[in-house]
């Protein structure tokens, strides 16, 4: 891989030595990166240059990374990864909520951090290091999934922007119409390895495509909820 084609990685962080340890780690693996010790610079940096994620902490100087993220959101499905001081579920729940793709816990193992960042730019759709894994679009309902360009349309044709999160959970729903899938199986397809054992972030995932794809959320016909047992898709699939 070459650096030009390496992904790029916006690091939002005001604690100079993370920034610092953090931007050391990226660059030997072959990430390209630039950093922002707060929302005014991050904002200069994103309006200037194209970016594959962003690491964006919690605890920021002015504009907090919660509302920095929500902003994001409004505009654009860049991959977010949160990193808070905070253990309490309530601020995973809260960053998960916005929209973020990730978290992860301070103080950090700096090796975890690169694990996760690595796991949601395979999910990315600009990602070099993302894979394919099938080619032929999915059907459901007069909704279009299509892997190979990682792009949803509704049943009149119009985009719907997916989150890299968000497109992984919806197309391990299309590839297994009918099943009851447990929260724990729902992790494993989707995040593997690097996930953090944080089954609610599920529920918060399910509920983010609920929004989009049901035309009402709060009685969904395509993504039931199994008491005591998870989550089934229940649309019939086609491949096109």
């Amino acid at each position: 891989m070459t650096v030009s084609k390496a992904p790029h990685v916006l690091l939002v962080e005001d604690d100079e030595e993370i920034r610092t340890l953090v931007s050391r780690l990226l660059l030997q693996n072959e990430l390209r990166v630039a950093t922002a010790e707060n929302g005014r610079k991050a904002d200069r940096l994103l309006k200037d240059g194209r970016f594959d994620l962003v690491v964006l902490d919690v605890m920021l100087p002015g504009e907090d990374g919660f509302s920095i993220c929500r902003r994001l959101r409004t505009a654009s499905a860049v991959p977010v990864i949160m990193l808070t001081a905070k253990g309490e579920d309530i601020d995973r729940i809260v960053g998960l909520e916005l929209g973020a793709d990730d978290y992860v816990t301070k103080p950090f193992n700096p090796r975890e951090l690169l694990a996760r960042i690595r796991a949601v730019l395979r999910r990315s759709s600009s990602s070099a290091f993302g894979a394919v894994r099938r080619q032929a679009a999915l059907i459901f309902n007069g909704w279009r999934l299509d892997p190979s360009v990682r792009q949803l349309h509704n049943p009149d044709g119009a985009r719907v922007t997916l989150t890299g999160a968000e497109f992984e959970l919806l197309l391990v729903f299309c590839e297994r119409p009918g099943r009851v899938l447990s929260r724990g199986q729902l992790i494993d397809l989707t995040q593997g390895r690097a996930a953090a054992p944080f089954e609610r972030s599920v529920d918060i995932l399910v509920s983010r495509l609920r929004q989009k794809l049901e035309a009402n959320p709060k009685d969904p016909s395509l993504i039931q909820t199994v008491r005591s047992g998870g989550y089934l898709f229940s649309p019939e699939v086609k491949s096109a």
